[in-house]
């Protein structure tokens, strides 16, 4: 541990740390108690892509699928039955958080199968499932801001379910989330039922953005021998996503205000938080924690995998920045639209939302995958 842990000193400023990653060997180990009594950890995110890193080729998984095996259970059920496992030993190492902070963190998030992004009713459903199968109280249910999920955020919210509402890239993607949620509670409100212990948050994605956006204006500059429009392609590098997650937050300001969630505040309602995801820095050129520092501010969460802490920890640089540049922001998404530059953010947000869902699909799709190799094998022995 570093003499400054400057993960402590963003807690103190109003966001918190969560981390982007679970595998059952961190909380065996003791890995995970030790992040959140030294390092403030405050809450766990997984996807498909993390468990497939975790059980894919780790023998500390190979008893439970043997035993799933032999009780001659699907290839699905085993998969679900390792993940939950590793969730609800999760829920319950942050526990004690979840109590301390009233509801506020805390949570374990758990995404439904990606496979069913755009569908309503199976979302519903399998949200449904996880939460009465998790059994935890502290679990989040991750459901992507498609515009088959957010119907479905509205109706999991009125069923009284934590909901992680994610891949979200668009700030008017946010503000459509934020309007499920409010929606969801007004609808549990009305009918007399308590609101004051659910919680949410809205996962807005950065890296993916940069790096996007990035090799398009990488295009442009070698197409062109303007230095004009060299110079403004070469100002916007790197500065999309940091923009894009400041006006979304100026956004949520602006929603709090609005008479339909004070109502809802004055019934005891949680605040949706903005959770800062994506935040690994792709290009080494940049700085390694550039979409921690720029983004630090009261009412969120930024989601820092493993690597991303340990950087903090040691030279994240806290100040209370998320208000700040706020013209500069605006002034650079509007610049998007010179006619030298000519990038459809619209279109951008769109292409990596399909492609958002295609990252957590391949990797569910190859864990089975993986997993029917690793039961033929135990099976052999």
């Amino acid at each position: 541990m570093t003499a400054t842990n400057h993960l402590l000193e963003i807690e103190s400023l109003g966001q918190s740390i969560w981390m982007d990653n679970l595998a059952r060997d961190l909380v065996q180990s003791g890995e995970l108690k030790r992040l959140i009594e030294e390092q403030g950890i405050l809450g766990i995110t997984s996807n498909p892509a993390i468990f497939e890193k975790a059980i894919a080729g780790n023998v500390i998984y190979d008893a439970d699928i043997e035993a799933g095996i032999k009780a001659g259970k699907a290839m699905f059920e085993i998969y679900e039955s390792l993940i939950f496992d590793d969730i609800r030993n999760a829920c319950d190492i942050f526990r004690p958080v979840y109590e301390q902070s009233n509801g506020l963190d805390g949570y374990i998030s758990i995404e439904v199968p990606p496979n069913i992004a755009h569908d309503t009713d199976q979302t519903i459903a399998q949200a449904k499932r996880y939460y009465q199968e998790i059994g935890r109280e502290n679990v989040m249910i991750k459901i992507p801001g498609t515009a088959e999920g957010l119907p479905a955020v509205e109706a999991v919210i009125a069923a009284g379910i934590n909901v992680n509402v994610t891949l979200l890239f668009s700030v008017q993607s946010y503000i459509n989330t934020a309007w499920a949620y409010i929606r969801g509670l007004e609808a549990r409100a009305a009918e007399g039922k308590e609101i004051s212990h659910i919680a949410s948050v809205a996962s807005f994605f950065l890296s993916r953005i940069d790096t996007l956006v990035d090799e398009m204006l990488e295009a442009k500059i070698k197409a062109t021998d303007s230095p004009s429009a060299i110079a403004k392609l070469k100002a916007i590098e790197g500065k999309v996503a940091i923009a894009n997650a400041k006006i979304a937050y100026e956004e949520y300001k602006k929603i709090c205000q609005s008479d339909r969630w004070q109502d809802l505040v004055a019934k005891g309602a949680k605040v949706q938080r903005l959770l800062w995801a994506s935040t690994s820095t792709k290009n080494p050129n940049y700085k390694d924690v550039m979409y921690v520092d720029e983004l630090v501010g009261p009412d969120t969460v930024n989601t820092l995998p493993p690597a991303t802490i340990i950087a903090c920890a040691d030279h994240c640089d806290v100040a209370n920045r998320v208000e700040t540049g706020l013209d500069e922001a605006h002034a650079l998404i509007d610049s998007l639209q010179d006619p030298e530059v000519q990038i459809d953010i619209d279109q951008v947000m769109d292409q990596l939302l399909i492609e958002g869902i295609d990252k957590f699909v391949q990797p569910f799709e190859s864990l089975l995958k993986s997993l029917e190799e690793k039961a033929k094998q135990l099976v052999a022995i």
